[in-house]
């Protein structure tokens, strides 16, 4: 059985962070986010991975080869253009086989147990089989509709609160969303156009729909996360220090709550208060507070007296002395002045330079 990871998108909305570093390989919780997905499947007895690439494509395979060392087998699948969703699929059928595919949006965080989705779906005969996760607001999504027996009755892409509430009234609830997670008969792809935009959410689905072939809804109380935005990205981190999720942390962990990575050097002067992650070969001077689900990368160093609250700091960065950060994303080497003050909301780009005393925030 093979998977597919939609992985070729622009991420663009999670710029600055994306400008360099293409979203499958973003750090989450100090590791590139697309091995929690590969280590997933493969917890699942998934082993043959197809991973569709399109922006910064030799960024992905120099950090992943071919797969060996993860324990799994990766095929590349390279899109010249993008082909939407259900396109990029089509785009590596040459690797298909006849059991049913995964299929993993390339920016979901979750720990779903995929198995059941895949004995759900032969049990169900589904040509489809969709996995639903339910939210308070389903208008940012598609909004998907199924029966008591879990076959799928009615698609609506990014409802307004009207069609929501209308459909509330008619099926009972209407908060069931697409999650991004398929389990799909190839077969479903002979009819798609090669080398053209072709969407799943609204053309192969709805298509497959009007055929009246057999396409059942998986609704999924696990875990997950759409980490396509700053704000869902810091929520994925937070997360996983409560253990909601369960993911592979790098590091040792004491105290119940904090990991802290090989070569790591915290003086004991300074409190990590934590929940935190501190990253390989970090570096925290004296007297440094950092509290509330902070992620500190590799080889970051944290100057004297400085206090993080709910950060993200990308590898090689410096923050100086007395620096007051809070619920922020900073990337990679980025430079930050003695007693600065960096607030909520700010997302700071790659090598970023930031003079002493500034204040920033969003």
């Amino acid at each position: 059985m093979k998977a597919v990871i939609i992985a070729g998108g622009l991420g663009t909305r999670l710029h600055p962070l994306t400008y360099n570093t293409p979203k499958p390989i973003v750090p989450v919780a100090n590791r590139p986010f697309i091995l929690h997905q590969i280590e997933l499947l493969k917890q699942h007895g998934i082993k043959e991975i197809i991973l569709n690439l399109h922006y910064m494509q030799d960024s992905i395979r120099n950090v992943l080869g071919d797969g060996k060392s993860l324990g799994v087998k990766l095929y590349y699948s390279i899109e010249e253009t993008p082909l939407g969703t259900a396109g990029a699929v089509k785009n590596a059928e040459e690797y298909f086989d006849k059991e049913p595919l995964v299929v993993f949006n390339g920016d979901i965080l979750t720990d779903i147990n995929i198995s059941q989705i895949v004995d759900y779906h032969k049990r169900k005969k589904s040509k489809a089989t969709l996995t639903l996760t339910r939210v308070e607001d389903p208008t940012a999504y598609g909004l998907i509709i199924s029966d008591k027996d879990g076959r799928i009755s009615m698609f609506l892409e990014k409802p307004s609160w009207e069609q929501v509430n209308t459909c509330s009234a008619e099926f009972g609830s209407a908060n069931t969303i697409n999650s991004g997670i398929y389990v799909l008969d190839p077969a479903i792809f002979k009819k798609v156009p090669r080398g053209t935009i072709y969407s799943f959410e609204r053309e192969l689905f709805p298509s497959l729909l009007e055929r009246g072939e057999a396409m059942f809804a998986y609704i999924s109380d696990r875990y997950w996360m759409d980490i396509g935005k700053p704000g869902q990205y810091m929520e994925a981190h937070e997360a996983i220090m409560r253990n909601e999720v369960s993911v592979r942390l790098k590091g040792m962990r004491i105290d119940k709550k904090n990991w802290i990575g090989d070569r790591a050097k915290v003086s004991k002067t300074a409190k990590i208060l934590g929940p935190a992650i501190i990253g390989e070969s970090a570096a925290i001077d004296r007297d440094v507070r950092i509290k509330d689900y902070s992620t500190i990368g590799e080889k970051v160093y944290v100057g004297e007296g400085s206090v993080l609250e709910r950060v993200i700091i990308w590898e090689g960065t410096k923050v100086g002395r007395h620096v007051v950060m809070n619920g922020c994303i900073i990337g990679r080497n980025c430079e930050i002045g003695d007693y600065s003050r960096i607030g909520e909301g700010v997302v700071l780009a790659d090598n970023s330079v930031i003079g002493k005393g500034s204040i920033i925030n969003a």
